[in-house]
C-alpha cells in the first residue's frame, strides 16, 4: 500500500515537472508578441479619449476659434516587416462609417505623421504621399474633422501597413470609397485607436 502511495506521488510530480516547462514558455513569449504587436498612437488623445476641439472641421456651423481642422499627430511602431508603404483611414463610427480622411503612399521609412498635414493632393510632408477629395461637409483634399456639434461620435483611425509602394490604380480623382477598396485589398497589417468628438 505504501508503495502504491509513493508512485502515485512520483508519478504526479513528474508530471508537475514536466509540464511547467510549458506553462513557463507560454508565459514568457505573450508579453513580447505584445510588445512587437503593431500599435498606433497620438499624443492629441488617448485611444477612446476626447479628440481635441483644434482637430474638429470649422464646416459645421458656429464660431468657435478653438476648432482649425487640423490633422492631429499620429505615431506608429511594431509594423509587420512585409510593409513598403502605409495608409490612414479615419470614420465616423457613429455615421454610417463616414469617410473623413485618406492618405496613402506614406513612405515605408515613416513612423508618423506631423498634426496639421497640408489639405494638399500631396502634402509637403510626408513627401511622397498623397490624399483623397474628401466631398462632404467641406470640399477639400485630405483631412475633415469631426462634424458631430449635436452628438457625441467615435472617430476610428486606421493606420494599414500595405504590400506595395504605391497604389497606382488611385489618382486625384479618386473618392474616399474606391481609395479604401485599393488600401484594404494591399494589406498586410493594421492598427487602430479611436477617439470622441
Amino acid at each position: 500500500m505504501r508503495s502504491a502511495r509513493i508512485a502515485l506521488c512520483a508519478l504526479l510530480v513528474t508530471g508537475a515537472v514536466g509540464l511547467s516547462p510549458t506553462t513557463a514558455s507560454a508565459s514568457q513569449s505573450a508579453p513580447s508578441a505584445a510588445r512587437g504587436a503593431f500599435a498606433l498612437s497620438s499624443t492629441a488623445f488617448a485611444d477612446g479619449g476626447v479628440i481635441p476641439k483644434v482637430h474638429e472641421c470649422t464646416s459645421g456651423g458656429g464660431s468657435d476659434p478653438a476648432k482649425r481642422n487640423e490633422s492631429p499627430p499620429l505615431a506608429w511602431s511594431g509594423a509587420p516587416t512585409a510593409a513598403k508603404s502605409y495608409a490612414i483611414v479615419m470614420r465616423d463610427l457613429d455615421n454610417a462609417s463616414l469617410i473623413h480622411w485618406v492618405i496613402y503612399d506614406i513612405p515605408a521609412a515613416t513612423t508618423s505623421l506631423p498634426q496639421n498635414v497640408d489639405h494638399e493632393y500631396r502634402p509637403s510632408t510626408p513627401a511622397g504621399a498623397r490624399q483623397v477629395y474628401y466631398r462632404g461637409s467641406a470640399s477639400l483634399y485630405g483631412y475633415q474633422g469631426p462634424c458631430s456639434p449635436s452628438t457625441v461620435n467615435t472617430y476610428e483611425f486606421v493606420v494599414h501597413a500595405l504590400d506595395r509602394a504605391s497604389l497606382t490604380n488611385l489618382n486625384s480623382n479618386s473618392s474616399t470609397r474606391t481609395a479604401a477598396r485599393e488600401i484594404v485589398a494591399a494589406t498586410v497589417g493594421s492598427a487602430r485607436i479611436t477617439g470622441e468628438s
